[in-house]
């Protein structure tokens, strides 16, 4: 009897191997969504985290602890394979708290992919008539092994690629080489877009004749892209298909609203990393500043109070604008929409007319505004008559601002003074969103976000029977703008009333290759190929494709 006692004591002292038990159910979920593609599942923490689990453990509360601590790092982990950003960049930001109930409950359903659940569904239902029959521990780690042979490249050596090459046009590019770039050739290749880009400048000159008297017009759309319009089926547009220029290619290099107005009030100058926005610009950067050597009065205008995040008081810091013309609230006008945050947003043709009349009865010679619209910015809801508001789908509210604008337009010619009007969009809406990114979330500046449409028209002036837009279809930013607008004033042409020699204005335009950039998330074009690093500090990954 004695000598059973210590076997006793053997097997107290273990436990039988359980396997995963239910985490299997967990593992090859992440399985099957990194085979469709909307994960980015890492081998080495997911499998360090199986293999705590599969550690047996003899006595069941020390189990049931595991489990409590488990599910957490579950969670976290899940979040971590997933392709969005780290979450605390959300709470970074402090306007989410202002964002309205309903925008809320909105956003949070955009997290819910139907296709996603029905699938994980198929996957529980299979779990629950399998695992009576098998062993699924085996199938989860050969699934672990499976994975493993995709991350074997990384013992492979490092492929030597080819460091960035300037043109003389300022577009960046790279030698073709074979495999994927590594993260110090990435990092390189950013550095040195960034010091070519600083030593850029564009000149505005008085000519030798003066140009008669014109004004610009800044349009400043906030959440416009090509992507947004195929989207909704208004590419072909009457607006931009009567602009004498359009840009194919335009990159607006950032997908926040604040940090892109300052990048076109600062567009004399080459493009500058995020963190350099945020500090004193010189005055040859400040585009307004240039109209003002020139002989033009600035002038600012939104159709929206500035108020959220700050916006109104950063562009009059950073762009150095003075305070709106017609007041932050302009007087007379009825809301069209409310915004995200529940501040007021008035309708474009109804503030554009307004200070186009405003500035009729200003004798000045040459005046530049500024003009910023949030018609189309994710959450607007449509005031209604009795004051409440409903929701505004984003298609009927682009065909509304677009109609406003070519309203605008036909006043102007009909107002018969010359004038230049540069429609220029903040970034895009991100309307169906990616793998990355849940739609209306623009926390990373992919191309669909930063590929805007920009139009140049100019209205009275010269013989300019120009029946088709001129497209510039080379990579162009912000300088390619102020270069045009720099040339307009000086080209003779617009002071004899010639016909404008639009492939003389716009040969040899400065190219810009494309980089975003947002608060510590970078995007670039590498050989064809974009790649996004999601920290300041972290490592670049390719750019997964969209899901539509």
């Amino acid at each position: 009897m004695n000598l059973s006692k210590p076997a006793t004591d053997t097997q107290k002292m273990t436990a039988p191997w359980r396997g995963l038990g239910a985490w299997n159910l967990y593992f090859l979920g992440k399985f099957v969504l990194t085979w469709t593609g909307h994960l980015n599942f890492q081998v080495v923490p997911n499998l360090i985290f199986a293999l705590a689990l599969l550690i047996p453990i003899a006595h069941p509360m020390l189990r049931r602890a595991r489990t409590v601590l488990a599910i957490p790092v579950a969670v976290a982990l899940l979040y971590q394979d997933t392709w969005f950003p780290p979450f605390s960049r959300l709470l970074a930001q402090p306007g989410v708290l202002d964002f309205s109930f309903d925008y809320i409950v909105e956003l949070l359903g955009r997290f819910i992919d139907w296709q996603v659940c029905a699938l994980l569904l198929m996957l529980v239902i299979a779990y629950l008539f399998i695992s009576p029959w098998l062993r699924l521990t085996t199938l989860t780690l050969l699934g672990f092994v499976w994975l493993s042979l995709g991350s074997l490249q990384w013992l492979l050596p490092t492929t030597i690629n080819a460091p960035m090459a300037s043109t003389d046009k300022g577009a960046a590019t790279t030698a073709s080489t074979a495999g994927e770039p590594d993260d110090a050739t990435l990092n390189s290749y950013l550095d040195t877009f960034y010091k070519n880009e600083a030593q850029r400048r564009v000149e505005f000159k008085q000519p030798a004749v003066k140009p008669e008297p014109f004004d610009l017009l800044v349009i400043n759309i906030c959440s416009l892209a090509w992507d947004d319009l195929d989207e909704v089926g208004l590419r072909n547009n009457t607006l931009f298909s009567q602009m004498d220029v359009i840009f194919d290619n335009f990159n607006s290099a950032t997908a926040y609203s604040g940090p892109a107005a300052i990048r076109l009030l600062r567009a004399s100058c080459g493009q500058t990393s995020h963190s350099q926005l945020y500090k004193q610009s010189a005055d040859q950067c400040l585009l307004f500043d240039d109209l003002r050597q020139l002989g033009f009065t600035d002038e600012l205008m939104l159709n929206h109070t500035g108020e959220f995040d700050g916006f109104l008081q950063e562009v009059r810091d950073q762009g150095q604008l003075p305070a709106p013309a017609l007041g932050t609230i302009p007087a007379g006008l009825q809301r069209t929409y409310v915004g995200f945050d529940g501040s007021p947003i008035w309708r474009d043709r109804d503030v554009l007319s307004k200070w186009w009349q405003h500035r009729l009865n200003t004798d000045k010679p040459n005046m530049a505004l500024f003009y910023n619209t949030t018609s189309l910015h994710d959450g607007n809801r449509q005031v209604k008559a009795d004051g409440g508001t409903q929701v505004a789908d984003y298609s009927s509210r682009a065909q509304v601002l677009l109609d406003d604008l070519n309203g605008f337009i036909k006043e102007l010619q009909k107002s018969g003074r010359r004038v230049v009007i540069a429609i220029v969009p903040e970034h895009g809406a991100a309307l169906h969103g990616d793998r990355m990114q849940i739609s209306g979330m623009r926390e990373i500046p992919s191309e669909s976000i930063t590929h805007v449409p920009v139009g140049l028209k100019l209205i009275n002036m010269g013989d300019n029977d120009q029946t088709q837009p001129v497209h510039i279809t080379q990579p162009s930013s912000y300088l390619a703008v102020a270069e045009i607008i720099a040339r307009l004033y000086a080209s003779p042409a617009l002071s004899n009333g010639q016909t404008v020699d639009w492939s003389a204005l716009l040969a040899d335009l400065p190219q810009t290759a494309k980089v975003s950039e947002n608060s510590g998330t970078v995007v670039l074009d590498y050989n064809g190929k974009p790649y996004v690093r999601i920290k300041e500090n972290g490592g670049w990954l390719p750019y997964p494709q969209q899901l539509k």
